[in-house]
């Protein structure tokens, strides 16, 4: 059975009508995963409640500093504002995001009892966030907060963050780059927001590796990148466990970048990472054409369930 956490408490964070990151993003993933045709072996699995997760807001602040998270729990007591042009917060944004943390923290529970992978379907998302403010629809740095609590857990030693998102991770680069024991990988477009992710970039312990693409880039320029600079980068690195921010706005529908992947694609980079382990937290980032993010999601799940 493949685990997948979600709640519909997640689309309670309100962007507004026109906003592309947006509840529906959630409901068209649900939607298809419960049509699919391995449908059955999905196990819905709801996040712990924020209330019963006492360690929960010290595991953020490991991360962020208390003068932001105060700043987002404010906004939305008012009823809401902006963090920046592109981040917006409702009233409902902080309780929401802290689900979306606790859900990532189960993910790694999961992963820790079960050395299988599981799937994250939280909003909002996080790797923009930084360590004093979000930005770019990010709120609280999911992957970030959940490799450092995975660092916590007996076994764990080492953690490998991927992220596959068109967006450089800026947040989780700058929050995990000083750690030795966490490695962070970026394939993305560049240029492109937020115009971070040099390949010259590589950590504070060459634990950072960046592989900026062109506009137009398709399977073709992302293979031979995974089979000779991505792989070996995380099997030198021998993870413990793997992140993967699973962004899908690298889908040639997806209208806020310009790189030509398919959704079939997701399903080669899913077997790229068992290559690695099984012990593997899929959490959902960008994605906003949503036929593509639907089917980029179920082709991700496929080849786990081999």
């Amino acid at each position: 059975m493949f685990p997948i956490i979600y709640s519909e408490e997640f689309l309670d964070h309100d962007t507004g009508l026109y906003h592309p990151e947006k509840p529906a993003r959630l409901t068209a993933i649900v939607n298809a995963l419960q049509t699919a045709s391995f449908t059955e072996q999905i196990t819905w699995q709801l996040p712990t409640p924020v209330t019963s997760k006492p360690s929960l807001i010290s595991s953020i602040e490991k991360v962020h500093t208390k003068t932001y998270i105060n700043r987002v729990k404010e906004l939305a007591a008012a009823g809401g504002g902006y963090l920046d042009g592109d981040t917006p917060i409702s009233p409902r944004s902080y309780d929401v995001a802290l689900l979306a943390v606790s859900a990532w923290l189960d993910g790694i529970d999961i992963i820790i009892n079960t050395s299988n992978p599981v799937f994250v379907l939280a909003r909002p998302p996080g790797h923009h966030a930084l360590n004093s403010t979000g930005m770019g629809f990010c709120l609280f740095a999911n992957a970030a907060i959940a490799a450092f609590y995975a660092l916590q857990q007996p076994g764990i030693k080492r953690v490998a963050i991927l992220d596959w998102d068109v967006h450089h991770g800026n947040g989780t680069e700058a929050i995990v780059e000083t750690h030795p024991e966490i490695a962070y990988c970026s394939l993305h477009q560049y240029p492109a927001y937020p115009g971070t992710g040099k390949g010259s970039d590589q950590g504070s312990y060459n634990n950072v590796l960046n592989l900026p693409v062109p506009p137009g880039s398709d399977i073709s320029i992302y293979q031979p990148l995974w089979e000779k600079k991505v792989l070996p980068f995380l099997s030198n690195f021998q993870p413990d466990l793997l992140i993967v921010s699973a962004g899908y706005d690298a889908n040639a529908n997806d209208y806020l970048a310009g790189v030509d992947l398919q959704p079939e694609d997701f399903s080669l980079f899913t077997e790229y990472c068992l290559s690695i382990t099984r012990k593997i937290l899929f959490g959902l980032e960008g994605g906003y054409d949503l036929p593509s993010l639907a089917e980029s999601v179920i082709a991700t799940i496929k080849p786990c369930l081999i």
